[in-house]
């Protein structure tokens, strides 16, 4: 008898298991996709554990593989620069940095992730990275406000000076002017041809009113993210390459445009989106159809149920 009623409770467990919701797709990975694959930050380095701004700024400092959590809200002015071989994980839903930011400058394999970061005061941006390479900024959740003027804050997450081999998934940038630049000048060819790849992907933009990203020169892959009340969301420049896939977009004006604010236009292929009644302006079809990695892109129609349960701090653990 015995026998038998384990064997019957060893029958549930695999029926509750078959029938269980799967985690979500933000929840479960462990690892980059897109242009920033292969990116590890401290990969297995013991945790050290953070809550003040002095703390964090010598826990990430240095070039050696670490990883520092932080804990709690943060306050500070202007930004914190981040070294080479780190990961900075927020612990739980609240913890971050408000009135400034993270910099990754001249540095290599930084993973940035569940953190909250706000109300970033120019001359900060949220997150810069700056002549870096493999970069992943993951489950993170961006804010500032649109009661100032526009130029009070910076950036939400800035991508510059030929930084390359980045993927921005799984976060929320809400209420602010300018969402995220990649590449800050028309005047700056020499140094960012080749360079600027970048993969957006399950991100959510609510609220933002352009920059969604805006790409110079460089080659974008955006995908499966969720765009609410944009004035102009994507936006190809100075010859930029972009793949604009199986997005959505709501009370958006302008979702994609190649012929705007620069003297030479950018080129975009579009696949699959939900413009929802947005506009676009393409002046130049691209030719990058095909990203150099494997990724599955989710239809438009499941990517607001997606983005909206998993993207932001506090989800993907």
């Amino acid at each position: 008898m015995r026998t038998h009623r384990l064997a019957l409770v060893a029958a549930a467990a695999v029926l509750a298991a078959a029938v269980a919701l799967p985690q979500s797709a933000g929840a479960a990975e462990t690892a980059p996709i897109g242009f920033g694959a292969g990116t590890t930050g401290g990969g297995n380095a013991t945790p050290v554990t953070v809550s003040t701004l002095a703390a964090l700024r010598t826990a990430v400092s240095g070039d050696s593989p670490k990883a520092v959590r932080v804990s709690g809200l943060i306050s500070l002015s202007g930004q914190v620069d981040i070294g080479s071989n780190t990961t900075v994980v927020g612990v739980g839903s609240g913890s971050g940095l408000t009135g400034g930011g993270l910099r990754i400058k001249e540095k290599t394999n930084v993973v940035v992730r569940n953190l909250n970061i706000s109300k970033p005061v120019a001359p900060a941006d949220g997150i810069t990275v700056q002549k870096s390479t493999k970069v992943w900024i993951d489950h993170n959740s961006f804010s500032a406000d649109r009661s100032h003027d526009k130029d009070f804050y910076d950036g939400l997450l800035d991508i510059t000076h030929a930084s390359d081999h980045v993927t921005v998934s799984w976060n929320t940038f809400k209420d602010h002017f300018k969402g995220s630049l990649v590449g800050h000048s028309d005047n700056n060819a020499a140094e960012d041809t080749g360079h600027l790849r970048v993969t957006y992907h399950h991100n959510h933009f609510s609220n933002v009113y352009s920059r969604i990203p805006s790409l110079r020169f460089g080659t974008g892959h955006f995908y499966d993210n969720y765009v609410q009340g944009a004035d102009t969301a994507v936006h190809s420049r100075m010859g930029a390459q972009m793949l604009v896939e199986n997005n959505v977009f709501r009370t958006t004006k302008l979702a994609v445009t190649t012929s705007r604010s620069s003297d030479i236009d950018g080129y975009a292929v579009l696949r699959g989106n939900d413009l929802g009644g947005a506009a676009t302006e393409i002046s130049g079809t691209g030719s990058f159809t095909t990203p150099p990695y494997s990724y599955t892109a989710e239809p438009a129609s499941t990517v607001v149920a997606s983005v909206t349960n998993g993207a932001g701090a506090g989800k993907f653990q």
